[in-house]
C-alpha cells in the first residue's frame, strides 16, 4: 500500500506557480508567425508588453477599431519597449488564426507589435494565467512583472469609452520611464475569455 501511494505521489506534477506582480515574470518561448522561436530571454534589459488577443472578441475590436491599441503600441515602441501580441486559441477553436491570417490582421489593423506569437499549445497563456482578450502584462528591464490586468479602467466594449478611460498600460510605462513604482500594478482584466 505504501509503495502504491509513493508511486502515485511521484506521478503528480506540480502546477506552475501563478505569476506575481513584483516578482520575476515567467520565462517562455513560443513560435511567431514566421515559425521562429521567440523567448522572453531574447529581450533582457528591455521593457516587454504582452497582449493577449482574439480578433473575434468585441473588446479587442473596440481597442483596435478605435486605434487605441495601435496608439498604445506606438507609444511603447517610442520608449524602446517590446510589444508581443499573443494568440492562444487552439486550432478549431474560436479565435484561432494561421500565421498568414495573423499577419493579414496585423496589416489590416495597422498594428505595430514587435512580434505576434501563436501560442496554440497555450503554454504561455497558462504560465501567465491569461484570462481575457485583451489581457495585458508589463515586464520591466530586469525581468520583473510590474503590471498585470486590463488595458484601461473602462470595462466595456463601447469605443466611446476610450476617450475618458485611463490607459493603465501607458500609465505603467510612464511610471517606469520616470523611475517611479507603478502606481496601479494590478487591475481586473476584462474582455472575452481565453479559449482553453
Amino acid at each position: 500500500m505504501l509503495k502504491t501511494l509513493m508511486l502515485a505521489a511521484a506521478l503528480i506534477v506540480p502546477a506552475a506557480a501563478a505569476p506575481v506582480v513584483g516578482e520575476a515574470a515567467p520565462a517562455f518561448s513560443g513560435k511567431d508567425t514566421r515559425g521562429e522561436t521567440v523567448s522572453l530571454a531574447d529581450f533582457a534589459g528591455k521593457t516587454v508588453i504582452l497582449e493577449w488577443t482574439n480578433n473575434g472578441c468585441p473588446y479587442v475590436r473596440k481597442h483596435y477599431g478605435a486605434g487605441n491599441m495601435q496608439k498604445t503600441q506606438e507609444a511603447a515602441a517610442a520608449d524602446g519597449a517590446v510589444w508581443l501580441t499573443i494568440v492562444s486559441s487552439h486550432e478549431g477553436k474560436q479565435g484561432y488564426v494561421t500565421p498568414a491570417e495573423a499577419d493579414a490582421l496585423t496589416a489590416e489593423r495597422g498594428a505595430k507589435p514587435t512580434d505576434v506569437i501563436l501560442d496554440t499549445d497555450q503554454s504561455i497563456a497558462r504560465a501567465y494565467e491569461a484570462r481575457t482578450t485583451p489581457h495585458m502584462f508589463v515586464i520591466d528591464g530586469e525581468g520583473k512583472l510590474v503590471y498585470a490586468g486590463a488595458i484601461d479602467d473602462k470595462p466595456t466594449a463601447d469605443p466611446k469609452d476610450i476617450e475618458t478611460a485611463n490607459n493603465l498600460v501607458l500609465a505603467a510605462l510612464d511610471d517606469l520611464k520616470n523611475g517611479r513604482p507603478v502606481a496601479t500594478p494590478e487591475s481586473e482584466p476584462y474582455g472575452c475569455a481565453v479559449k482553453y
